[in-house]
Parts: C-alpha cells; structure tokens; sequence
C-alpha cells in the first residue's frame, strides 16, 4: 500500500507543479522517479520517455500510466493516472471560475508570461542532462550530430517529433552498439567473446 501511496504523491506533485502541459511536467516527473523515490535510473527513464513520445495523446499521462504499470500493476496505472490529471481538474474548477474576473489584469498576463521562461530552463536542464549520459553511450561527436540532425529534420524539414523517435529507436533495434561485449569472469582476468 505505501508504493500506490508514494505513486500518487510523485505524480500528484508532477501534475500540480506541472504548469503548461507536459513538457514542463518531464522534469518534475524525472526528479521523482529518478531522484526522490529512485524506482528508475536515468537510462530506463529515457527510454519511458522515448515510448511516450511515439505514441498519441498527452505524455504526463502516457508516461504515468506505463510508470504506474511497471511498479503497481493496473492499480499502479489508474492511481498515476489519476494523481496526473486530478491536480487539473481541480485547478480548473478552481482557477477557470475567476480566471475569467481577472483575466485582463495585468499582473495576471505578468504571472503566465513568466511560466514560459522557467519551464524553457526546465527543458534545458533536462536535455543538458540527456546529453551528458549520451557521452557514456555514443560519445560527444555521435551525440551531438543526431542531436543536429534530428533538431533539423523536425524544424526545417516539419517531420513530427515522435516519427524521429520511432526512426530512432527501430534503427537502435535494428543495428545494436556494438561495443557490447560479454565477459566470461575467469581467475584474476576477464575474456571478452
């Protein structure tokens, strides 16, 4: 009962905190899977977070429900699920009643001006990080021109993101790193095959 409870206090503080939709909840949702609770490493949560990106639909709620799947089961998945979306339904009950009063107030239009910054740093912090461990797998130069290619191919060349995706993850199936090797532990030395 303590994981259902921890699955709904990590998703329901990812989907409060989570102003603007999805993206901005990315972060919030890696910081409490990864770092809080540390039910995934930052690999497995790249790979959710390339699933999620593949498919239809919202990716908080893609995101939670496979999460809350992997850890809880189908009660995992409705409890993230739900903790995901019942901070918004909340809030717009709440906020949309008055946001109307007051939404030609200028310190209003101020307070949603400033979320885009802040969830741009967000994102930046993010994908420094995804960089960083892409080093460990590719290395600088791999890393960097398919972080090239793939921002031109979907600016220049208007190709949805999650196509790059699924392009990606079928050629990471199709031709696996062949850097890894199995080792054979033999008395004070390691084979490799």
């Amino acid at each position: 009962m303590k994981l259902q409870w921890d699955l709904f206090i990590a998703f329901f503080r990812s989907g409060l905190l989570g102003f603007g939709g999805g993206p901005s909840a990315i972060p919030l949702v890696h910081k409490e899977i990864v770092g809080t609770f540390k039910w995934m490493n930052d690999q497995e949560f790249t790979d959710v977070l390339a699933l999620a990106n593949t498919l239809p639909g919202p990716i908080a709620t893609k995101m939670a429900g496979y999460i809350g799947y992997r850890l809880g089961g189908i009660l995992g998945m409705i409890n993230a699920i739900l903790a995901t979306v019942l901070p918004t339904i909340l809030m717009m009950l709440v906020l949309l009643t008055s946001f109307n009063k007051f939404k030609d107030n200028p310190r209003v239009q101020g307070m949603t001006g400033a979320v885009v910054p802040i969830v741009g740093v967000m994102m930046a912090t993010l994908t420094w990080e995804f960089l960083k461990k892409s080093k460990a797998g590719w290395g600088w130069m791999k890393g960097l021109l398919l972080l090239a290619g793939s921002f031109i191919v979907m600016e220049i060349f208007h190709v949805n993101p999650g196509i790059v995706v699924a392009v990606l993850l079928v050629t990471a199936l199709v031709f696996p790193d062949k850097k890894e090797k199995n080792e054979i532990p033999m008395k004070d030395k390691s084979e490799s095959l």
